[in-house]
């Protein structure tokens, strides 16, 4: 699973985040940690088979994280 920014909120909501690492937006750092996450300000993190990020401007970092997640699968 990946997400960015507020998506971030979104999956962990679904899915549930107790224990997991994520980063997103600073604004929904609450609900992250609520949901049982711990939160971390990087540009992204990658945790298992979560990958997330703060913003836009991390996008390149993202993409990056993407493609080695995809190419450690194969």
């Amino acid at each position: 699973m990946t997400a960015s920014a507020v998506s971030t909120s979104v999956l962990a909501g679904i899915l549930g985040a107790t224990g997991s690492l994520f980063t997103s937006t600073p604004g929904i750092r609450d609900d992250l940690t609520n949901a049982g996450a711990m939160w971390f300000d990087a540009p992204v993190v990658v945790d298992r088979h979560f990958i997330s990020s703060r913003r836009p401007d991390d996008l390149p970092a993202f993409m990056l994280a993407v493609i080695d997640w995809l190419s450690a699968k194969n």
